[in-house]
């Protein structure tokens, strides 16, 4: 048989295509190292530095994709007909959960003393959420449950130093013999979803003080094979937080029936279940009637991490935007250097450092609150909510937009495109729509005067420089003075840009802060991205924003 030469086969040379992007360096990015700097945790970049090495290398980028690739699988019961009730996952989500937890991305920094811990946090979130965003679900849980668990001394006692650990242990056994736990949370129902205080799961009190048994149904309880759960159910004394172990104390299995594993647009690494209570045993947190109120300070830690999420995936696909931008040519010139891709680019830039900056500021707020300063703690309760409204509502948009400027390219699952434009809708639902965001502004405006004045005292900071942002907190008092529930997603929304605004007039550059406040602020926009008027530098934008020359 005649053996023919492999050339004979080709019908063409493949050109014009950009190399592959990895390995890249997920921290390569001046607004990320500047807030890490400018809130108190300048002492962990080297560490971050290494960690964006990593995000970036080929071998985690395929973690990422197997991981999504191979979903989770529910499995019920073991070959023996014994009800286990257990998820199996792809080995690249055990990788990529190992490593998140040692470098610190759940609960460590509720166990470090020093300013910045929360911060140098939710900076490794923004570099290692360059990977996977589904295996960010239980990090987020874990690092949000200790601050609830505090409310019970004894229980924190038992299981915050397992919370806080470095070390990753997926198989279930008792808690106490682990060397790191990670939590999950069991709120929502079917009935009601946010609207918690609809839940009828009932919980009963036993005769031992502080534990009970849970009867009823979760709809969205994320990250079932995680050792411990906060959940709300209904006692006695009305809904209350209770702490659900996958393993009593004894070894055996406690009742956590699987229903089914949800079928989810996105986040599908991560495995989101229905779970069944019946005879479940649980431990009271914090006082009956009051489980609203000790999940409180965990609802503003995972509303943190959904902004920290969003704009780690507006960072991640403006980089590989602008990766294919620098290799792809079309009508004789590359794309990076054609004026109407630029503009395109250059505005996604504008909104990724809106987020970038207005995520570091949130943390440096919650890591001072945590320290005890009242200021901050004021600042933190109506920021967080605003940043989780408007930045969350911006990433859906942001990421069709970086995928088109790949084409055909990006709408191919090989691309990961897909993947993060399917991923972008979550963070808007998770922990509170929109609408319950927005009102969450509202209230806190009308229970806390120390809101306001906190708002505006940081919007303060920035008066005088910029006439534009002068004129928008001007608009914003009046806002503020005739606010209701059916303007309250447009007071929120001119409340954000507001404080993204003082922040970039504060510390990005002039041309950054310029076109930001030009084109959001004094109106010189359009509705798409690309719209940025003719007199931004964009040059100079492109050149922040992008890793590399461009």
């Amino acid at each position: 048989m005649v053996s023919l030469p492999a050339e004979r086969y080709a019908t063409h040379t493949v050109t014009n295509q950009p190399p592959p992007l990895d390995p890249y360096d997920a921290s390569d990015d001046p607004v990320l190292l500047e807030g890490l700097r400018r809130e108190g945790a300048g002492w962990a970049e080297e560490g971050l530095r290494r960690l964006g090495l990593r995000a970036g290398s080929a071998e985690a980028q395929e973690w990422a994709d197997q991981a999504n690739r191979h979903e989770p699988v529910l499995r019920t019961h073991d070959r023996y007909g014994n009800r286990v009730d257990e998820v199996d996952f792809h080995p690249s989500w055990h990788h990529l959960m190992r490593t998140a937890v040692a470098e610190g991305l759940a609960g460590t920094p509720w166990a470090e003393d020093r300013p910045g811990a929360h911060v140098a946090r939710t900076a490794g979130g923004l570099v290692w959420g360059h990977t996977d965003a589904g295996h960010g679900c239980p990090t987020s849980m874990t690092y949000a449950a200790i601050p609830a668990l505090r409310k019970e001394p004894e229980l924190a006692k038992v299981y915050e130093p397992l919370l806080t650990g470095r070390a990753y242990e997926p198989e279930l056994s008792v808690p106490t013999g682990k060397r790191g736990l990670l939590a999950g949370m069991g709120m929502t129902e079917k009935q009601g979803g946010s609207d918690v205080r609809t839940n009828t799961t009932a919980a009963t009190p036993s005769a031992e003080p502080g534990v009970y048994t849970l009867r009823g149904h979760k709809w969205f309880t994320s990250a079932p094979m995680c050792d411990v759960f906060l959940v709300l159910a209904q006692a006695p004394g009305g809904l209350s937080c209770f702490l659900v172990p996958r393993v009593l104390p004894d070894g055996s299995r406690n009742t956590f029936r699987i229903q089914r594993l949800k079928d989810k647009l996105g986040n599908r690494s991560n495995a989101s279940s229905e779970p069944e209570f019946d005879g479940t045993v649980a431990w009271l947190v914090g006082p009956e009637g009051q489980g609203v109120k000790t999940i409180i300070e965990m609802v503003n830690c995972t509303r943190l991490d959904c902004v920290m999420m969003s704009a780690t995936l507006m960072r991640k696909t403006l980089v590989e935007a602008g990766h294919h931008a620098r290799h792809r040519s079309a009508f004789g010139a590359l794309l990076i250097d054609q004026p109407l891709m630029r503009n395109v680019l250059a505005d996604l830039a504008l909104e990724s450092e809106a987020a970038t900056t207005l995520t570091l500021r949130l943390a440096g707020a919650a890591d001072r609150a945590v320290r005890g300063d009242t200021g901050e703690q004021a600042f933190r309760r109506i920021a967080t909510a605003v940043g989780k409204y408007w930045v969350t509502k911006r990433g859906p948009a942001f990421t069709a937009e970086a995928l088109e400027c790949l084409g055909g390219n990006g709408y191919v699952e090989d691309s990961g495109m897909p993947r993060h434009y399917r991923e972008a809708p979550l963070l808007s639902i998770w922990e509170g729509s929109g609408n319950v965001n927005a009102l969450d502004v509202l209230r806190a405006l009308r229970r806390d005067q120390d809101t306001a004045q906190a708002l505006f005292g940081e919007l303060a900071l920035a008066q005088g420089a910029d006439a534009r942002l002068d004129a928008s907190v001007a608009r914003l008092k009046d806002l503020l003075a005739t606010a209701s529930e059916t303007g309250a997603r447009r007071l929120v929304e001119h409340m954000a840009l507001t404080l993204q605004a003082s922040l970039l007039v504060r510390h990005a550059p002039a041309a950054v802060s310029d076109a930001f406040c030009a084109s959001r602020l004094g109106g010189d926009w359009g509705h798409a991205f690309g719209t940025l008027p003719d007199g931004a530098d964009m040059d100079v934008i492109l050149r922040r924003a992008l890793p590399g020359d461009n």
